[in-house]
């Protein structure tokens, strides 16, 4: 009977036992949510006040760092009070939170990464009906679904997952809940709910996948048959920030997910997590703030105006 034991709290793993390898996660993953929160918090308040990145690609990119931001804050400020408290258990009801916010906002980066090569695909392959096919209330429509998307991607996988008593063991091989480990705690040897939502998000994810490819096929094609030298450059340096965070997005899960869940934590999938969970959220706002003119442009004004005598 003590191998069905009703768990009511899981535990996280630490990166180390050891107080001063502690000490420096802890200090480490503050700087960067540090990095991440100021980062992206720029990106949101300068395309919020500058009246020049008033355009859809902006829009969707204040969205972006929306997500990135409320990514990050969902996992990271838990390790480090983990690491300072010395207390790594969570409530189940917390653990199905975090799981639910984790994949909404996931699922809804991939969404609106989808909806931005559209955006793109738009501007350079019919520019003449931008305006039309990317209006304010269009604009506004497909952020709502990228949003609505994700919530309802994070609700169904978790419901699913915790639909089904956890009665193995408490210990998670990870620093956050995450749902391959979760299920690998599961009194159910087959969570069908589960298997059945993970298909059709994947199914999903692939066709977002694909649909971004082909829209930069037809992008680069385009530019490629450009007169102008200038303008080829202008197209091209437009769609680099977007094709570097969306390839940086899907390395990412790639990695995190190709690796077999093992049945022993291992200091490899707590990296393996890390570089998906911490990665893309840091490295976004640097992305679209160092490769984009408008952008420099727009914070090198911000910061004149704050500090005026820089």
């Amino acid at each position: 009977m003590a191998n069905h034991t009703i768990i009511t709290s899981f535990l996280l793993m630490s990166f180390s036992d050891v107080w001063e390898l502690q000490i420096l996660h802890a200090v480490l993953f503050s700087l960067i949510y540090l990095v991440a929160l100021m980062g992206n918090l720029l990106i949101i308040l300068v395309t919020t006040i500058n009246q020049r990145l008033h355009t859809p690609m902006y829009f969707f990119l204040k969205h972006l760092s929306f997500l990135d931001l409320c990514y990050i804050s969902v996992t990271v400020p838990k390790s480090i009070i983990i690491s300072l408290t010395h207390s790594n258990s969570i409530s189940i009801l917390e653990c199905a939170i975090q799981v639910c916010f984790v994949l909404f906002f996931v699922c809804a980066e991939l969404a609106l990464l989808t909806v931005m090569s559209y955006d793109r695909y738009a501007a350079i392959c019919h520019p003449l009906h931008y305006e039309t096919l990317m209006s304010r209330g269009a604009c506004v429509q497909m952020a709502a679904a990228s949003w609505i998307s994700g919530s309802l991607s994070g609700i169904m996988h978790t419901v699913s997952t915790f639909s089904v008593p956890f009665c193995k063991a408490n210990e998670l091989g990870q620093f956050f809940c995450e749902i391959p480990h979760l299920l690998k705690l599961s009194c159910s040897e087959s969570n069908f709910a589960e298997i059945g939502t993970t298909v059709t998000t994947t199914v999903l994810g692939l066709g977002c996948f694909f649909y971004i490819v082909i829209s930069y096929v037809y992008i680069f094609s385009t530019v490629l048959r450009m007169p102008s030298t200038e303008g080829r450059s202008k197209a091209f340096f437009t769609c680099l920030p977007h094709v570097i965070v969306t390839t940086v997005f899907f390395t990412t899960a790639f990695v995190a997910h190709i690796k077999p869940t093992s049945d022993t934590p291992s200091l490899i999938d707590l990296l393996v997590s890390v570089f998906y969970v911490v990665v893309p959220p840091t490295l976004n706002p640097a992305i679209y703030s160092l490769r984009n003119k408008d952008m420099k442009a727009a914070l090198i004004k911000l910061m004149k105006e704050v500090f005026p005598y820089l």
